[in-house]
């Protein structure tokens, strides 16, 4: 319990001295010019992720203080009554562990493994038609979203742009709790074990990066963000060694410094005409930084909490239920929601945008589960890595960016570096198999 305390304060700590610390670099470097591009104060991104966070931490901070209490008091022991069921599962659940096999996953593998070629070879097209479908309108609809006004007409002029981030990040999550909650009632799931608040850790952590992921297409280009998407494979590797204390093999290093050049050439080579203030370019180049961290804690979380025998759709389950709870406290505490609710009765075209983002979403998780289940990690890393390529040439061919030759070598790079890191690892999955099934000669 106290570690896990240390772990969840020590994640609303970061982000509080983050939005502190950096507080200053807007009033500092911003000029009249830039006042009028953020809209007001109000909308300046690290006030509202100020507000973000204290809502999170209203809801976190009586919440961490109640599970003390109740192992300190023993309530597994002396408790009694209607919520003795409810509080058990969320303070202690089944604390026994397995190892990191998903028993459903395995089976549907090895199942896959010996079906014929013909079969696999459609449910693979199934597969890779599916995940590009979901995060190719996923990628196009939230640049959308995030960078175009509604309501534009030649009478009344510019319309209008939506600008609360976390009401994004709600509309996917309660959408996935949804699939997730009808997916593990309707198929069989194994015994959960994990005590439920053991989920809120990856919760904040994800509804931290999701908010980075789209309050950055305020800043930067939608070409920018896939490639740092691309690059937090090194704050993985970081995040990694500190969280699980992994160790990881000389190419992961190497593959990881090729994608750093290729971001850098990237980035430095990319054109600041439509982001002309070095204070835009600036903030989204923090706030992807932001996204980074965030979202290699949340696999890092994710994988400790695989100890626990559960299904994937489980943890999609426990993630969302917890991040629903805690967007939509920071809302109503805001007054956002019923702000974002009446933007969406204003714009019919936003809420359909809104609601298909969610879909996107919500399916593409989906996706991702079935293709690791029936090829593994490595099939869906190819297709994944190709998505990200075919977006950035979707985003560039759809709303105009500009990528100079240095900036497109720089991408080919990144590309290339992660096509490495897939072969690479094959090659080591491979040669272990190879180890373990040569048999041993006595002499």
């Amino acid at each position: 319990m106290r570690a896990a305390g240390r772990v969840m304060c020590g994640v609303c700590l970061c982000s509080l001295c983050w939005c502190g610390a950096l507080c200053v670099v807007p009033s500092v470097l911003a000029d009249a010019d830039d006042a009028s591009l953020l809209g007001g104060w109000q909308d300046v991104w690290l006030f509202r992720l100020f507000l973000n966070v204290l809502g999170y931490a209203s809801i976190i901070i009586p919440g961490y203080f109640l599970i003390g209490y109740f192992k300190r008091i023993n309530y597994l022991e002396t408790g009694r009554g209607l919520c003795f069921p409810v509080i058990k599962t969320c303070v202690f659940g089944n604390e026994s562990k397995t190892g990191l096999v998903d028993d459903a996953s395995t089976a549907a593998r090895n199942e896959s493994e010996s079906s014929s070629s013909a079969r696999q070879a459609v449910k693979l097209i199934f597969c890779a038609v599916g995940l590009q479908a979901s995060y190719l309108t996923w990628g196009v609809l939230q640049e959308r979203v995030m960078t175009r006004s509604y309501g534009a007409s030649e009478v009344e002029g510019s319309g209008e742009r939506f600008r609360d981030s976390q009401f994004l990040v709600f509309m996917n999550r309660i959408l996935a709790l949804t699939v997730s909650g009808l997916w593990c009632v309707l198929l069989k799931q194994p015994r959960h074990g994990a005590p439920m608040y053991k989920y809120s850790f990856a919760s904040l952590s994800n509804i931290l990066s999701s908010w980075c992921q789209y309050e950055a297409l305020k800043y930067i280009s939608f070409p920018t963000q896939v490639l740092a998407k691309a690059s937090k494979v090194i704050p993985v590797m970081l995040m990694g060694k500190i969280v699980s204390h992994k160790s990881y093999e000389y190419w992961e290093y190497f593959t990881a410094v090729l994608i750093s050049l290729g971001v850098s050439m990237f980035l430095l080579s990319s054109s600041t005409d439509k982001h002309p203030s070095t204070v835009t370019t600036f903030s989204g180049v923090v706030i992807l930084g932001g996204y980074i961290v965030f979202d290699s804690f949340t696999s890092n979380w994710q994988d400790n909490l695989f100890k626990y025998k559960m299904s994937s759709v489980q943890m999609m389950f426990g993630v969302n239920l917890f991040s629903c709870l805690l967007t939509v406290g920071s809302l109503l505490e805001q007054g956002a929601f019923f702000d974002s609710l009446a933007f969406m009765m204003r714009h019919s075209e936003f809420a359909f945008h809104a609601v298909l983002l969610s879909v996107c979403s919500a399916c593409g998780q989906l996706f991702i589960f079935y293709t690791i289940s029936q090829f593994g990690a490595a099939v869906f890393t190819i297709i994944m890595t190709l998505r990200q390529a075919i977006a950035i040439l979707l985003s560039c061919f759809l709303y105009g960016h500009a990528v100079t030759l240095v900036g497109a070598l720089g991408v080919g790079v990144v590309f290339l570096a992660l096509f490495l890191r897939i072969y690479a690892r094959s090659r080591v999955k491979k040669s272990s198999k190879r180890a373990v099934q040569t048999p041993v000669q006595k002499v």
